[in-house]
């Protein structure tokens, strides 16, 4: 995937559910992973040219596992004058040397995104982006089915109100695959994830089985999305009118243009 292609499907979440107003000061999460780096890439090419104007703080929340060197991170925020900051914790030693948790994943997602958005609060941002893609919401539905017994996933849009902080989520549309072709492309510095469970998590297991359902249902994993998207879920934005009918209008004109193909 290209950056046009990723600023494409970027600019399409953000305009569908409204992510972005003029002034905002947005925090970026960086785990040193694929997705985050290529919302960065993401969010700073679309502040290029983006008409409501915003700014953004790259932040990374270390879990004090070791061997997490983020020097390649620290210069490409620097190549792109995106100000970045690392909050050292001791989560990694807390969840697995005093605690000794076996199922870690739910505890440290909170403790981490506690950390993270306290970092944001900081430095004055008021909004915060995570980068979960398609396959990401896709997946958690799943997860909420199966282990919850609801119909439930990542909602694009959410306010946090005890931290006064809007969470969005601007890769929702873009496919994992071409984030992974994306990183391979522009050779994003990309640091192997420390954690000792990674890979053995139910997350891991529900990407095996959407894979597995998309191969032997061609389209399902399409399907799936779709019905995420508008099965009005508790909690989810509606998506901007003015988007969709921009989009129909485009649409129309592409059909009806003299010079095009039928």
């Amino acid at each position: 995937m290209k950056l046009q292609q990723l600023l494409s499907y970027t600019r399409k979440a953000v305009d569908d559910y409204q992510m972005i107003s003029d002034g905002d000061h947005i925090a970026i999460g960086i785990s040193g992973g694929k997705d985050s780096l290529t919302m960065l890439y993401a969010l700073h090419g679309l502040m290029r040219f983006y008409p409501k104007k915003f700014t953004i703080q790259a932040i990374t929340v270390d879990l004090g596992l070791g061997n997490f060197k983020l020097d390649r991170i620290q210069e490409l925020c620097d190549s792109l004058s995106v100000p970045y900051s690392i909050v050292k914790t001791d989560i990694g030693p807390v969840l697995f040397d005093i605690r000794e948790e076996t199922n870690p994943c739910s505890l440290c997602a909170k403790l981490r995104k506690g950390a993270f958005n306290q970092e944001a609060e900081r430095l004055h941002c008021n909004k915060v982006a995570y980068a979960h893609h398609k396959d990401d919401i896709i997946e958690t539905m799943l997860l909420s089915l199966i282990y919850e017994g609801r119909f439930h996933s990542f909602s694009p849009v959410t306010y946090l109100d005890r931290m006064n902080l809007t969470v969005i989520r601007p890769l929702m549309y873009v496919n994992e695959a071409d984030v992974i072709g994306f990183a391979n492309k522009y050779q994003l510095p990309v640091c192997k994830n420390p954690c000792p469970v990674d890979g053995q998590t139910r997350r891991a297991y529900v990407k095996g089985l959407v894979r597995q359902l998309n191969l032997e249902n061609p389209g399902s994993r399409e399907r799936m999305f779709s019905a995420i998207v508008n099965g009005r879920i508790p909690g989810w934005p509606e998506r901007s009118a003015e988007s969709m009918e921009y989009r129909t209008r485009k649409h129309q004109k592409g059909i009806n243009h003299p010079n095009r193909l039928s």
